[in-house]
């Protein structure tokens, strides 16, 4: 893995240029964490408790069959012991999401993306960054309901989830990368609120003022402690802040993550049992997985076999992508970069340096 020096990271804090770059790199790698800490949080709580909790957070997970809804039209698995994970959180507009402040948008999207790459041996990782706002080609796709949803190119990358469901956003991640993904974790909106209250809030200091209605964000300058509604304000955020694009808002959400990280360290999970299972419930309650995964037992094998990986020290990287010249609002995958990137990937190779450069910066 390869770390910026600390002059490094402040030279690129202060320069716009590479504003968006490193906010969305640091943003998703918060995500990661939180997912790899939500198996950990999880298994904790099954194992000091009784059947019945275990029974009751084991139902909490909802699964989805990805391999039946794709078919055999995949990409090989990778032919080493390392795995893929698509990682998605999504802001669903429906049910307890519907009074969070989400807009008027109708159905629900993949706000933030992720592939979690685990190499060979499973000691360290990788994870590559998906800008929402990425034009893509959408393949061919089989909703839940059976209907056929046909191939289309330039649709912006987060709206696969709400017209035709996870498995179409693996099958999409799969064509535009060339690699399988062997797992498949969702986080909705509603729970990603219902953990930061369960631990009783999280603190933030902001530089500026930041007023954006959209959001209904409304901060000054200093430090806040964010309730689980005002959390979610914070991470979307984009209107107030950049160029007011996805690539510019990300510096919101990793400092938010790291926020979120340090306040549930500073709490003794194990030395409290009730708090550990309230946040396990809070978890549990907002995971979709494949169905390999759906279940706490599945869960645990999975979070056993990489406890070799430290979240802290993973390396993350966003798509290379750059401004689209017929929508400068949208993104596109920028060439040779991304193919170096995913073949790397595919292969089980370090990652070349230049295939980590995103032209457009977002800042």
């Amino acid at each position: 893995m390869t770390h910026s020096s600390t002059s490094e990271s402040r030279r690129a804090r202060r320069s716009p240029a590479n504003g968006g770059r490193r906010r969305q790199q640091g943003g998703k790698r918060r995500w990661g964490r939180i997912v790899l800490l939500s198996l950990v949080v999880v298994l904790l709580a099954a194992g000091g408790t009784g059947y019945w909790l275990y029974r009751d957070l084991d139902g909490n997970i909802k699964g989805v069959d990805i391999d039946k809804a794709i078919g055999d039209d995949r990409p090989a698995k990778l032919p080493t012991s390392g795995q893929n994970i698509l990682i998605l959180g999504s802001d669903s507009r429906a049910g307890a999401n519907a009074s969070l402040g989400t807009g008027n948008v109708a159905g629900a999207r993949s706000d933030t993306a992720l592939v979690m790459h685990i190499p060979q041996g499973r000691t360290r990782a990788v994870a590559v960054s998906i800008p929402r706002d990425t034009l893509v080609t959408r393949p061919a796709c089989t909703k839940t309901d059976g209907t056929e949803v046909a191939s289309a190119k330039r649709v912006m990358f987060n709206s696969i989830y709400s017209l035709a469901g996870p498995a179409c956003v693996v099958k999409t991640v799969e064509s535009l990368s060339g690699v399988r993904m062997d797992h498949y974790v969702e986080i909705d909106f509603a729970g990603f609120k219902g953990l930061v209250d369960a631990i009783g809030g999280v603190t933030v200091t902001v530089d500026q003022d930041i007023h954006d209605s959209s959001s209904g964000l409304n901060l000054t300058a200093g430090t806040h402690r964010l309730d689980g509604t005002q959390s979610l304000q914070f991470v979307r955020t984009r209107h107030g802040i950049g160029d007011g694009s996805d690539l510019g808002r990300i510096g919101l959400q990793q400092q938010f993550m790291l926020a979120l990280l340090s306040e549930i360290k500073k709490q003794d999970l194990l030395g409290s049992p009730t708090k550990t299972y309230k946040i396990a419930n809070e978890l549990t309650a907002a995971l979709t997985t494949d169905s390999d995964l759906a279940s706490l037992t599945k869960l645990a094998e999975f979070g056993r076999s990489m406890n070799g990986v430290d979240p802290a020290d993973m390396e993350t990287i966003m798509l290379p992508v750059a401004y689209d010249k017929v929508d400068p609002n949208r993104v596109v995958a920028a060439e040779p970069q991304a193919s170096q990137l995913w073949k790397a990937i595919r292969t089980d190779d370090d990652i070349p340096e230049s295939a980590k450069k995103s032209p457009a910066k977002g800042g």
